[in-house]
């Protein structure tokens, strides 16, 4: 029952500490909860989603953290249900000692986003320890003239407890002559004072054994007893008198071990043994006993350790003088460590967000903790970081920083800073701590993929072979991740009459561009397209750049020849006077090249002819000339092979046959003048028309000769009749006509005539005859006169 009891009241005290925590919360204040020590651990402490009013879905996608000082983690987070539980067994006189309130003070770290919480543990102190004296027996001296009232100081117990459950009384066992008082000393501690009540006679009781008994207050009280053996002695009339009841002495916590921290000194006007004066350190507590060291004869006090102004800034103990006769003095050393800057700062990072994604806001990158355990301007800290980083120092609560980003960080600019957090404190010399954290910057997708050009030109020559690689497109994007992994892409032609698919590709992951099919620069020879690059972030973005492939020439098209045509059925001669000077244009070859450049720059030059030097023919036009004067020694038919050649690598060639007929000239009005040439509109109906006509005019022709054959054979048989050939005596003028049949005959000659088009008056040039004069037929000659061609052409010679 009285187990369940403890229990109970432990469970109500749990509760009502938490409800005051709770009340007690203020802005800008540390969460405040508490629990009782030596609770089991797993014990509940509190609910954190229900304080930080979060739902457990959001409360656990928060990432939700306990720091603690040291990193000791004294308390455990459930991350499912949100409830924060005792890691441990916690003993309060373990962690705090005599400190009270006993607090542990932890940080609730919030991620996504980062915020935090400053909270405090207070353990309460439960009656767990005994009251205890270092010294289990105590001898006191007593002199039998002590009158009644006087006091003697004890020696005091101590107790690990703090409050109620420390030390509250002292109680002696039953006796006449002494009782007890309970005192108490300005830091708290009580301590004992024996009251003589009735005079002592040696002689009667010359000693006398006590028991001292140490309560504390606690539910149930706890207590520790120590036995006190009384001596009577004889009378000592003088006790020790210190020189100063209060010694206070300042001592600098950095002095060595032994240095000398006062003497105390006391004097005894008794001589002898009553004169005799032993020092002793009197209800000094364990601490004490072990910090200074007390010399019984010299009183000289000295450190046995160093002591530590941050452990215990402060020192009080009595100092017992006790002469032979058991006759004491009493002084106080008040001893004030002097606190002197030899701690560094300490930086304590609570938590710190890295990477950090760039162009997000002012955000919280960093929170840490700094402490000096120095006293003063020696405790006192300034912390500051690089000026040239795009990072803010703010105080947050008592000790705490945040490192907040100024403005939103660009990657591309730069992906990693390296901030160097520096801790000064305002002692002498001043001493720092730095500590060096890492900020990295994540990339998000905002830079869209940008060519290296904005244009690209791209050259291939016609005829290529199929999927042959006709150059790249490069494109970069700043950053980084699939966010720059970079896909290449062409993008829909906006003329529908190029077949862009059909003509080229590209390379997805480089950007290649290929040509899939030979290109024929006399069909396209250029065309353009726009390709695009898109990285693969999200939402994904991209850009786009202008390609143009040009075309270039191949010399794979030969000369074609206009002039004059080369798939008549007839070849065309061109007639040439005889009296023609030299470099008369006799005709003109134009050709054209289907390609371009100096693929298309065509020569000329004569390959053959039917007599060398005659003719030539000017390179660069393609006109042919007389190159001398004729002659009646030149022949009158020509036969010229005409060379044209183009410029190309390696050169295609193409030949023209020229005839030319050297006449002795022609008249020009005698020739009938041509028919302008149809336009092209009339078509075939002109075509019809030029049949007929032809067809006419070799009808004609054709009996125009069977005519002219039926007269001369006519004329033979008629002569052949006769049986005689008449020869006039003398000559016969040839250029008279023999209307009755008699007289010299006139030559007959058969003429060719070619009509040549290009002008709107062509010429009829005159050819040398063909027909040889025919041999005489009797011994004397026979002239016959071709009255056809006189009659039907006006010839006349």
């Amino acid at each position: 029952m009285e187990a369940s009891g403890k229990r109970i009241c432990r469970q109500k005290q749990v509760i009502f500490f938490f409800l005051l925590g709770l009340f007690q919360e203020g802005a800008g204040e540390p969460r405040r909860y508490s629990v009782v020590e030596e609770t089991e651990g797993n014990s509940f402490v509190t609910n954190l989603a229900k304080d930080l009013s979060l739902g457990q879905r959001e409360f656990s996608r928060r990432g939700v953290r306990i720091l603690s000082k040291g990193n000791k983690l004294h308390l455990q987070l459930n991350q499912d249900t949100g409830e924060l539980l005792l890691n441990e067994k916690l003993d309060r006189e373990e962690l705090c000692g005599h400190t009270e309130p006993c607090v542990l003070r932890f940080q609730v770290i919030l991620e996504s986003p980062l915020e935090f919480f400053q909270a405090e543990l207070q353990i309460i102190d439960i009656n767990d320890h005994s009251p205890e004296f270092l010294d289990k027996e105590m001898l006191l001296k007593v002199s039998e003239s002590s009158p009644s009232g006087t006091t003697f100081p004890l020696k005091n117990a101590q107790d690990m407890d703090i409050g109620q459950n420390n030390i509250e009384n002292y109680v002696i066992s039953p006796n006449p002559y002494f009782r007890v008082l309970t005192r108490k000393r300005s830091d708290g501690r009580k301590y004992p004072e024996l009251v003589l009540e009735k005079a002592l006679d040696r002689e009667e009781e010359p000693e006398l054994k006590l028991t001292l008994t140490a309560q504390d207050g606690g539910s149930p009280p706890r207590s520790g007893t120590a036995q006190i053996h009384v001596e009577v002695v004889d009378v000592n009339d003088n006790a020790p008198e210190f020189q100063q009841l209060i010694y206070r002495v300042q001592i600098p916590e950095n002095s060595p071990v032994g240095s000398l921290v006062v003497t105390v000194s006391a004097t005894d006007l008794d001589d002898g043994v009553y004169g005799e004066i032993i020092y002793m350190l009197f209800q000094a507590s364990e601490d004490v006993s072990k910090t200074l060291e007390l010399n019984p004869i010299t009183g000289e006090i000295r450190l046995r350790k160093q002591v530590d102004f941050e452990t215990v800034p402060f020192y009080e103990v009595d100092i017992k003088a006790t002469d032979g006769g058991g006759l004491w003095g009493k002084c106080t050393l008040l001893l004030q460590v002097v606190d002197v800057n030899d701690n560094h700062p300490a930086v304590t990072m609570s938590a710190l967000t890295s990477p950090i994604p760039e162009n997000s806001p002012e955000m919280v990158v960093a929170v840490f903790r700094v402490s000096d355990p120095d006293s003063g301007n020696n405790g006192k800290t300034i912390s500051s970081i690089q000026e040239d980083m795009p990072f803010l120092l703010k105080p947050s609560g008592k000790n705490f920083y945040t490192l907040k980003t100024k403005r939103a960080l660009d990657r591309e600019e730069r992906e990693e800073y390296n901030v160097t957090i520096t801790v000064t404190d305002m002692g002498t010399p001043r001493l720092k701590t730095q500590l060096n954290i890492t900020v990295q910057v994540s990339d998000i997708n905002d830079n869209a993929p940008a060519f290296r050009e904005t244009s690209y030109t791209l050259l291939v020559r016609e005829n290529n072979q199929p999927a042959l690689h006709i150059g790249s497109v490069s494109a970069t994007d700043k950053d980084s991740g699939t966010n720059a992994q970079i896909t290449y892409s062409l993008l829909p032609n906006q003329d529908p009459n190029l077949p862009l698919t059909s003509l080229v590709s590209i390379n997805a992951d480089n950007g290649q561009l290929f040509a899939l099919r030979a290109l024929d620069f006399e069909a396209l020879q250029a065309f353009e397209f726009h390709v695009g690059a898109t990285d693969q972030g999200s939402p994904a973005l991209s850009s786009q750049a202008l390609v143009r492939v040009v075309v270039l020439d191949e010399n794979d098209n030969p000369p074609f020849v206009l002039y004059p045509l080369q798939n008549a059925s007839a070849p065309c001669t061109e007639l040439v006077p005889r009296a023609a000077e030299q470099g008369y244009l006799v005709t003109k070859v134009v050709a054209v090249d289907g390609d371009s450049g100096q693929n298309a720059w065509l020569s000329y030059q004569l390959l053959k002819a039917t007599e060398p030097g005659l003719f030539g023919v000017w390179a660069h036009n393609g006109e042919v000339r007389t190159a001398r004067l004729l002659s009646e020694r030149d022949a009158a038919r020509h036969r010229l092979v005409v060379l044209v050649k183009d410029n190309g690598e390696p050169p295609l060639s193409a030949s023209v046959t020229l005839h030319v007929l050297l006449v002795d000239g022609f008249s020009q009005p005698y020739l009938p003048l041509p028919e302008v040439a149809p336009e092209r509109a009339q078509g075939d109906s002109l075509t019809v028309y030029l049949v007929i006509a032809l067809a006419s005019v070799s009808s004609l022709f054709l009996f125009s000769v069977l005519v002219f054959v039926a007269v001369r054979l006519c004329r033979r048989s008629r002569a052949a009749s006769l049986g005689v050939c008449s020869v006039p005596e003398g000559h016969f003028p040839g250029h008279l006509v023999d209307v009755a049949s008699t007289g010299t005959l006139s030559q007959s000659y058969q003429q060719e005539v070619c009509l040549k088009g290009g002008s709107a008056t062509s010429e009829f040039k005159f050819l040398k005859p063909i027909i040889p004069i025919l041999p005489p037929q009797c011994p004397e000659k026979e002239i016959e006169e071709n009255s056809f061609f006189h009659t039907t052409f006006g010839f006349n010679y």
